[in-house]
This record gives C-alpha cells, structure tokens and sequence, in this order.
C-alpha cells in the first residue's frame, strides 16, 4: 500500500493512526444529523461529480462501489440534502438486532435508504437503479463467502460479485469512490467507470470486472491506507498470522493455488 516496507516504528504509529480515523469515523457520522445542510454541502468537496449527475439524469441510477474508507456517510448525507438525490445502500447486519435497527434508524435519518445485506438485496438494487437512484455498496470485504477470487494488494482474496453483476446485468455506471478526510474536510473521489461492457460469458465478465474493480480499490486505498477501516482478517496470510481457523472460500484458493 504504501510502496515500500514500514520500519517498525512507522508502523506503529501507522496502526495507531489507523484506529484514531476509525474512531473519528464514528464521532463524526454520529453527529450528522446535527449538522446544517450548509454546513455539510461547506465542508465537502469533490471530483468526478459530473459521472453521478450524469447517470442520474439518464434515469439509470450508477453504482457507487466503495472501500470501508475515510467518512462515506458525511458524502450519502450530502447527496441527499444538496443535490437531493435519493439514496439507498447495502449494508451488512449486525448482531444483536436491536443494534443493527438502531443503525438502520440512524442511516434512514440522514437521508439513506437502508437494505440489509440478503435475499432481497439484489431485488432491491435493481428496483433502486431503475428508478434512478445511487446506489452504495461497500464491497472490499466479501462478507458472505462467495464472492470471486482476485489479486488485491498483491495477494489472492476474494470480493463481492453483487458491483459486477449489477453493472452488468442493468448497465448502470460502476463507479469506484472513496471519500477522505483531507486538510480538514471531506473529500469525495469518484473514479472513471469500470468498463462493463459485455465480452463473453457472464461469469468471466463478472470476474473481470470484479478484478478491475480491485485494482481501482488499490489506487483509492493507497491514496490513504491510514483510513482503510479494514480491521478484519482479509486474506489467507491474515488468517495464518493470527492462527484462526482459514475460512472454507479461503482455503480454496489456496489449494487451487498449490495445485498450480
């Protein structure tokens, strides 16, 4: 991520910047709804706007894919009371549900429509597409385990297939975004599409664009990996590190990996 080997000094202090962004992520998204729409709309810029209000004005709501980075929520809240567009985004259920409602609850009032990662999340998506809404989902972590197999920083992983085959399958844009805390503000980068358009089958078109996809998370994430909130083991060294038991879909990839 950062091009070169840390010294251990620098990665302490790396870790411990680490955790300091993650725990202003959660001060700061908390006090939204206290904040003024002026406010918001002040401490907000931006680049490669011009995509989304494109898609939207098409009438084919884009895709924003999303890394766990810097303050994405302080940008949802600004969609929805600047330009005022709707929203709605994919989020994973937490445990115990009272937690998870309680977050639902907080999210629906910032503006966002909130639908749990699940069964009806794929319907829920294309409904919102269709009707020209932006549509988060966070998607550096492959949560339910079925997700398709790249390189991402330099090892195997895997990601969520939902982005690719959304694009796919609706031909809304897909668009790779992060938004950064960034001499004292926010910062919203909305990358070029990925290309999605049709080659050949659509698994292998899946994993292309889902292995594109990747590379673009590595350029956000390298811009500031002190603000990846990626705190969970994410690929099969992580887990070898740790001694925990390698997830099935992980292990996979390394017996196919020692077949090779």
């Amino acid at each position: 991520m950062y091009g070169r080997k840390l010294s251990p000094i620098e990665q302490r202090r790396k870790v411990a910047e680490t955790f300091e962004w993650y725990a202003r992520y959660y001060h700061e998204s908390f006090r939204l709804p206290d904040y003024s729409a002026e406010k918001i709309d002040r401490e907000f810029g931006y680049e490669g706007f011009g995509q989304i209000e494109e898609a939207c004005a098409n009438g084919q709501g884009p895709i924003l894919a999303l890394p766990h980075l810097g303050t994405w929520e302080w940008a949802a809240f600004w969609l929805a009371l600047t330009p005022k567009y709707k929203v709605t985004a994919i989020v994973e259920p937490l445990e115990p549900s009272e937690l998870f409602e309680w977050f639902v609850g907080f999210r629906e009032s910032l503006g966002m429509n909130i639908v749990p990662l699940g069964p009806e999340a794929g319907k829920a998506s294309v409904g919102a597409l269709n009707r020209g809404e932006v549509l988060c989902l966070l998607a550096d972590r492959d949560l339910q385990g079925n997700g398709i197999p790249v390189e991402f920083f330099g090892e195997r992983t895997t990601l969520p297939a939902g982005p690719a085959s959304l694009a796919l399958r609706t031909g809304s844009p897909l668009l790779p975004t992060a938004v950064y805390w960034k001499d004292g503000s926010r910062w919203g980068h909305v990358m070029p599409a990925v290309d999605t358009e049709r080659r050949g089958k659509l698994r292998a078109d899946i994993a292309r664009v889902t292995q594109d996809l990747a590379y673009a998370f590595e350029h956000l994430i390298s811009a500031a990996p002190e603000q990846w909130h990626m705190l969970q083991p994410n690929w099969p060294s992580d887990f070898i590190a740790l001694g925990e038991p390698m997830p099935e879909h992980l292990q996979a990839l390394l017996d196919e990996d020692a077949a090779v």
